[in-house]
């Protein structure tokens, strides 16, 4: 039966996913990135609900099946099989729900046009603050906001230090 556990708990982990700045998902390495110049105009703490993909609904119902059909035999078994199956289930997606949920910030942003743009994602390791100089990426249809690199000037050749005059 611990193994059992061990092993939803596991799949419930593998589930997870994250909407943090600093992991990119796999699919989008090595994809060119549209990238815009912005300016932060605030920040705010925000709470991104957790994932219901149905993985821990899955899991806990075949755990709770399994582990009250073992209960008892007869037509009992296969009644205290369901409930517990029903019981998993619940419990499961609870689980799954609250494992996901992530500690986020709204981001509202200027751009170069003048157009602004708000942007959900959870905290990473950078802290933005109102002012700073940022880009937005855009990969896939999805966006990210980091703060934005010191500017080469043009007229430098790559390769060689910027300087201050």
């Amino acid at each position: 039966m611990k193994k059992i556990l061990i092993g939803a708990a596991v799949l419930a982990l593998a589930a997870c996913s994250t909407s943090s700045p600093d992991v990119i998902q796999r699919g989008d390495a090595q994809r060119m990135s549209q990238v815009q110049d912005a300016t932060v105009l605030s920040v705010r703490p925000v709470t991104i609900d957790g994932s219901q993909s149905g993985t821990g609904a899955v899991t806990g119902g075949v755990i709770g099946g399994i582990a009250g059909s073992t209960r008892s035999g007869g037509r009992e078994q296969a009644a205290i099989g369901i409930v517990g199956a029903v019981a998993g289930a619940v419990i499961g997606n609870v689980v799954e729900r609250a494992s996901t949920k992530e500690d986020g910030v709204e981001i509202l942003v200027q751009l170069r046009n003048g157009e602004r743009r708000a942007i959900v994602q959870a905290k990473g390791n950078e802290t933005l603050n109102a002012g700073d100089p940022v880009i937005l990426v855009s990969t896939g249809g999805k966006t990210r906001v980091t703060r934005a690199p010191t500017v080469v000037p043009t007229d430098t050749p790559i390769g060689t230090p910027a300087t201050k005059g």
